[in-house]
């Protein structure tokens, strides 16, 4: 389809990075998977180039560009060629968001060199064992201690918290029993702060090459100097950027059901399946002309809302709307190319395996299918 969401420069940096991904990342992707990790210097590459300080201020090495586009590109180039940098990925379209918003000008000049360079990691707690999307429910708790909180707790399904030298923790600060989303604030704990530790790292069915882990808080003193906007501000600080979130992953789901149909179509004209190719059969036709259909309308919607986004006209039920819609088209698009591999579609040697298994995650994270129900049906009234 023809997309005109893009301008040359888009397009320049497209070619930027689709050059990197070719020549740093796909050689070494399996072992990225094996390990369970991106490495530390793939962030710093991505620094020398520019991309992990894109939307960071010049005066701190960044470039000054608050244009999500360029995120999109990112995703979509990865998705292109096969694989996924769900932590670089979160870094920059769900954590720099906070600290572009919220950090004040010391803890600016203190941490955004690092960020634009690639060599401060990042990760944001925001989850516990249990408390999912329900956010009002967090028990980690702040403490004030005079210079100091004093945070205790857990969290889990920390992306990218294994190597993390900063974390946004979203804790407790004060309990008000008749409105449970007061009192929340977000803190950076900084790795090697005294009682601040990482749990196991988890053992996912899909997104391998993206570390995914426990962490626990035991009486971690966090300077105030740390702490991000207002006291008990945090619940509305999430929700200006959950809309963001939910597209980030929307714009992942539609990459890489993209790419599933490419890699489909590719195989089906290449494999003979009873003295035929599998392309020439009509199911075969049938099946991928349905999915293209499909893919191209998700990518419509969601070219749209990036549009509205960038423009800061995005709402939060059409966000809902997008993330649901997209998400749910590349679970079926994603079964449907599977499908025509036979058995061959079940083994990790064949990238649709891969697709289909880091394709389950999309509907759960950043809000599950479900909620985004609840959302949308918010807004009708209901």
């Amino acid at each position: 389809m023809q997309r005109d969401i893009f301008t040359a420069d888009h397009e320049a940096f497209r070619g930027l990075v689709r050059d990197f991904i070719a020549r740093e990342v796909v050689p070494h992707y399996e072992d990225w998977e094996k390990a369970g990790r991106l490495p530390r210097e793939v962030f710093e590459q991505l620094g020398s180039l520019g991309v992990m300080g894109l939307a960071i201020p010049e005066e701190y090495g960044g470039a000054g560009l608050d244009d999500y586009r360029y995120n999109v590109v990112l995703q979509e180039e990865a998705a292109r060629q096969l694989v996924t940098l769900g932590t670089v990925r979160t870094q920059l379209d769900v954590i720099l968001p906070y600290f572009l918003a919220y950090a004040d000008k010391e803890q600016r000049e203190r941490w955004f060199p690092g960020l634009a360079a690639g060599t401060l990691l990042t990760a944001i707690a925001m989850t516990e064992p249990g408390t999912g999307s329900d956010l009002a429910g967090i028990r980690t708790t702040a403490v004030r201690d005079g210079d100091c909180y004093v945070v205790n707790g857990a969290k889990t399904f920390i992306t990218g918290g294994l190597l993390a030298d900063l974390v946004i923790v979203v804790a407790r600060t004060s309990h008000d029993p008749d409105d449970r989303r007061a009192g929340l604030t977000l803190l950076v704990v900084e790795d090697g702060m005294p009682g601040f530790s990482r749990g196991r790292v988890l053992d996912k069915i899909g997104i391998k090459v993206q570390d995914t882990v426990e962490l626990a808080f035991d009486d971690v003193r966090v300077p105030v100097t740390n702490r991000l906007g207002e006291e008990g501000e945090a619940f509305s600080y999430l929700g200006h950027n959950l809309p963001q979130e939910r597209m980030t992953v929307a714009v992942g789901s539609v990459a890489q059901a993209q790419a599933a149909l490419d890699t489909t179509v590719a195989y089906v004209k290449d494999r003979t399946v009873f003295g035929k190719e599998l392309s020439s059969f009509q199911n075969t036709k049938f099946e991928l002309a349905a999915v293209a259909a499909e893919v191209e309308a998700a990518q419509a919607m969601l070219d749209r809302s990036v549009r509205e986004l960038v423009e800061g006209r995005l709402s939060g039920a059409d966000a809902a709307k997008v993330k649901l819609f997209c998400t749910e088209m590349q679970a079926r698009a994603v079964d449907r190319c599977l499908q025509l591999f036979g058995g061959y579609g079940y083994m990790r040697e064949y990238p649709i395996a891969r697709l289909y298994a880091d394709a389950r995650i999309t509907r759960i994270y950043a809000g599950t299918s479900e909620v985004m129900k609840v959302i949308i049906a918010k807004s009708l009234g209901l």
